[in-house]
């Protein structure tokens, strides 16, 4: 007991001066730090012995999550195992696919009807019953650590639902509560709010407050009406999440994602987004972590492109997250496909390779929400690309409306004056694999599984880590099921949140069906990855580029190889120069013989060069 005291004080001394002056500047308010400290204390005693042994195992490694070796999955609890229960019980499938990092996506309680798919949390000490409880979760944490896996879980701290406790005693009136969220009796503040804030759904509601009729007052609520945003500028909001964090670190959640990350802090006259202060409270989380909990990792979800989103990265000496998701190059990716020209996919690559190597970012191709085309359109439009009809092409494309299209899925917040919207679709239908499936033909099922497999390969050969949203590894479609119930039925993007296909996954081992050939595919592709150095976050990497804009080559340089990938973002054949030789990781043959790369459409190759 001596011991781990002493461990604890430590870490406390190490972080208590920045800790309480950041604290104090933003809140002056003494006895609220010495509260948030007995609290951290008692987190502490109260933390599992097994936790604290990892805490001290990863503070020997801080950089344990670095390895090439690391795959993520992202999943829904109950379309997946249906229960956590289930999903635990599903864990050997997990393991066969090379998963080491499990993303459950929201499941605290949460209002079945005016949820966001989680995203309305109305307790955060509770688990959706339908889907078990905290204990569950906590026997589920544990079966992960038994068998290597990490445990990552959401953390909403910008809102509530309103069913939230304190969102119901605010609507009823006690001020205290009302001081948590933005309450105002009259429309002069949020008048003001509203000349500077844009929308995040611009066609979902006329603003961002509502009007509550039954206690006369608007609230800020910045997604949904049903959603109430915190208010951290009150010192009881960030105690009171503080513990809710520490909670959730304490059940064996080993990645707390810090959902909308950007909107935490909001002051009148600015945009309310990527405020300073933001980073205070971002900052102030770290530490808490590394003082309690120091096994676990901070991801914050932030929707720009590279250059803004490091600053929540921190600095060396005062760092916030741990790791951040690369939003940017997903998108850019689609737009490549669609477009066959990589120019701005290279230009945004370059700005990532610019980065500090200590920076890890979470690299996907799909994740449960919807594709934005926040594309770099100043760039575009240098390039004959003009943002509105760019769009319309995009969406255009991907729904299959024109004729060079493969693609199939559906938009999402289509607006009818700006004719702006998303996209909604699992990989595999936007790859083609439907289509083909629709239309029998091989030819096209051959180059939309060859397409899937190059994106993944594309995303595998990223610095960080790859997450694979779930059911992708199994080629899973568009599920248009969801039209038919109610509660669904205005929300697209529940074309690619269906329920698990148990019965496609047991077809993995039969090589002609397009679920073994895609599964196999990326066994293949993360199996190289985690046995070469050259995959690893210390390599350098560059672009290199042709002439012809459609190929695109990554070059990652380690210490004792160079692993060189080229990428036909093309429908046609194409063969490039290459002054470099080196062995075909996929066939195992020497790839460049003739000093030229023959890649077939939507392909690809990995040379390797022995230094």
């Amino acid at each position: 007991m001596r011991k781990e005291k002493e461990i604890y004080e430590q870490r406390l001394k190490k972080h208590l001066d920045e800790l309480k002056w950041l604290y104090m500047e933003l809140y002056d308010a003494p006895d609220r730090f010495e509260e948030l400290c007995a609290a951290m204390e008692r987190v502490y005693c109260e933390r599992k012995a097994s936790l604290k042994a990892m805490d001290l195992e990863r503070e020997a490694d801080p950089e344990w999550f670095k390895g090439n070796d690391m795959l993520g999955m992202m999943i829904y609890t109950n379309l997946f195992g249906g229960t956590l229960k289930g999903t635990e019980g599903h864990l050997d499938y997990l393991k066969s696919c090379g998963v080491n990092y499990v993303h459950l996506m929201p499941l605290m309680e949460s209002p079945k009807d005016r949820s966001d798919g989680g995203y309305a949390v109305a307790d955060f000490r509770k688990v959706q019953p339908e889907l078990g409880t905290v204990k569950d979760l906590e026997h589920l944490a544990h079966s992960c650590h038994k068998e290597g896996m990490s445990l990552c879980l959401d953390f909403v701290m910008n809102h509530t639902s309103e069913d939230h406790e304190w969102a119901k005693r605010a609507r009823a009136g006690e001020k205290e509560y009302q001081d948590r969220y933005f309450f105002y009796d009259s429309w002069d503040i949020p008048g003001e709010y509203e000349k500077t804030v844009p929308q995040v759904f611009p066609t979902t509601a006329p603003g961002n407050f509502t009007w509550l009729e039954d206690c006369r007052q608007y609230v800020l609520t910045t997604f949904y009406p049903y959603q109430w945003d915190l208010d951290y500028r009150n010192p009881v909001v960030f105690n009171e999440m503080m513990y809710n964090f520490l909670f959730f670190a304490n059940l064996g959640i080993d990645v707390i994602r810090i959902d909308a990350v950007p909107y935490i802090w909001k002051e009148l006259g600015t945009s309310c987004r990527n405020l300073p202060k933001v980073h205070t409270i971002v900052r102030m989380m770290r530490m808490i972590g590394e003082i309690v909990c120091p096994g676990i990792l901070l991801l914050g979800e932030v929707v720009m492109e590279p250059e803004k989103v490091a600053p929540y990265f921190g600095t060396v000496e005062k760092p916030e997250c741990h790791m951040l998701y690369n939003v940017t190059t997903m998108a850019t990716i689609w737009h490549t496909v669609a477009v066959q020209d990589a120019r701005l996919l290279r230009k945004q690559l370059d700005a990532v390779y610019r980065l500090p190597k200590t920076y890890t970012f979470l690299n996907y191709l799909r994740c449960h929400d919807d594709i934005g085309w926040g594309l770099d359109y100043d760039q575009l439009e240098n390039w004959e690309m003009m943002q509105v009809p760019h769009k319309k092409y995009l969406n255009d494309f991907y729904t299959g409306k024109v004729w060079e299209s493969f693609s199939r899925g559906e938009l999402y917040n289509d607006d009818p004056v700006t004719k702006d919207a998303r996209f909604c679709g699992t990989t595999a239908s936007m790859c083609g694999v439907e289509q083909a499936l629709e239309t029998g033909d091989e030819e096209a099922m051959e180059r939309a599984v060859r397409l899937d497999l190059t994106l993944h390969a594309f995303m595998l050969q990223q610095a960080g880590i790859p997450v694979i949203y779930s059911g992708d590894e199994i080629g899973q479609l568009n599920d248009y099921s969801y039209k038919k119930e109610p509660e669904k039925a205005a929300d697209s993007r529940y074309v690619h949140r269906s329920s698990f296909r148990w019965d496609l996954a047991g077809r993995t081992e039969e090589a002609h069906t397009v679920q073994g050939r895609i599964f196999k595919g990326l066994r293949k592709l993360e199996t190289i990855r985690g046995n070469h150095e050259a995959f690893t976050a210390r390599a350098r990497a560059e672009t290199i580029g042709w002439e012809d804009p459609s190929v695109l080559g990554i070059m990652r340089t380690g210490e004792s190889e160079r692993i060189t990938g080229i990428y036909n973002f093309s429908r046609s054949e194409k063969t490039v120069s290459w002054i470099g030789g080196g062995k075909d990781l996929i066939t195992g043959e020497d790839g460049a013989k003739e000093r030229t790369v023959t890649l077939k459409p939507y392909g690809f190759i990995w040379l390797r060069e022995e230094l």
